[in-house]
């Protein structure tokens, strides 16, 4: 792992390190979350932001089976991007799964830390239960409105997805973030990598109600999205990713972005760069 050294510091010593990449103050491991997320130290996350499988796609579980692009792209099979895993389960068996991860992330993530998850309208009310079992606070739910979306003759559009909140217990007033919106509107990506991928201005406004300088998870890194936005604003962030084809393509898309940020601007990054050395250092003591 390249100019990442809090990443290593923050893991089981006994933990044989998984394929990585990453470069200044960020890294995605290539593996299963559910394995990886254990392998933390406790209190080393300032937020965990994901958009996690939402093994939707279909009010059947006939439909819900089908592959990931079948379900959410209507892109041709040879224009297809490459399916990803833990899509299929049905809804109780994905609620189950989803409180696991939730309860071992929430282990690792520091008193007050934040929690968004990405849902749609079918997995909504199970997010918010699996969100409670694991033992968060549930805060409460953000929009993202889509723009546009397919109409359906005689009924409303589907055009939100949803940001279930919460807070690992208490979360004091006095945090350094501001007011934050309750809606998104932005519409989806174009020449997205990933089925699902969602816009980096959308994932650049969700992750600051991080505080300043701190460290954010995303377990499910897909198109490494919210790692690029977090980075971009200042922090320094993790992701996961099981997918052999997302992580690869994950990686190479961080890489390029920054390096091409860094060549425009000739430094890199300096927005909250003190106050993130600075909880670094604090993090360590």
């Amino acid at each position: 792992m390249t100019n990442t050294p809090e990443t290593l510091n923050i893991l089981n010593p006994d933990f044989r390190m998984p394929e990585h990449c990453g470069g200044d103050r960020w890294s995605i491991l290539h593996g299963d979350s559910l394995q990886i997320i254990r392998q933390f130290e406790p209190n080393s996350f300032d937020a965990i932001i994901t958009d996690p499988p939402y093994a939707s796609g279909g009010s059947s579980q006939t439909t819900k089976n089908r592959s990931t692009s079948e379900k959410y792209s209507s892109m041709s099979k040879d224009k297809a991007l490459p399916d990803f895993d833990s899509d299929q389960m049905d809804q109780l068996s994905w609620m189950f799964w989803t409180a696991a991860w939730l309860q071992d992330a929430r282990r690792i993530a520091k008193p007050g830390a934040p929690v968004c998850l990405f849902i749609d309208w079918r997995q909504l009310p199970a997010m918010t239960l699996a969100l409670q079992w694991a033992g968060w606070t549930w805060r409460g739910v953000a929009v993202w409105d889509k723009v546009a979306s397919r109409p359906q003759k005689g009924r409303f559009r589907q055009q939100s997805e949803y940001i279930v909140w919460g807070s690992n217990g208490k979360m004091p007033l006095e945090r350094n973030v501001g007011c934050l919106p309750g809606v998104f509107r932005y519409p989806n990506p174009q020449n997205r990598i990933h089925v699902t991928e969602k816009p980096l201005p959308l994932m650049r406004d969700v992750v600051q109600i991080c505080e300043p300088g701190g460290r954010i998870l995303d377990p499910f890194a897909g198109a490494g999205t919210t790692v690029l936005a977090a980075v971009q604003e200042g922090y320094e962030a993790v992701g996961i990713e099981m997918s052999d084809a997302y992580f690869q393509r994950s990686t190479e898309r961080l890489k390029t972005a920054l390096e091409s940020e860094v060549n425009q601007n000739g430094f890199t990054f300096d927005r909250q760069l003190e106050n993130s050395e600075s909880n670094l250092i604090h993090s360590r003591k």
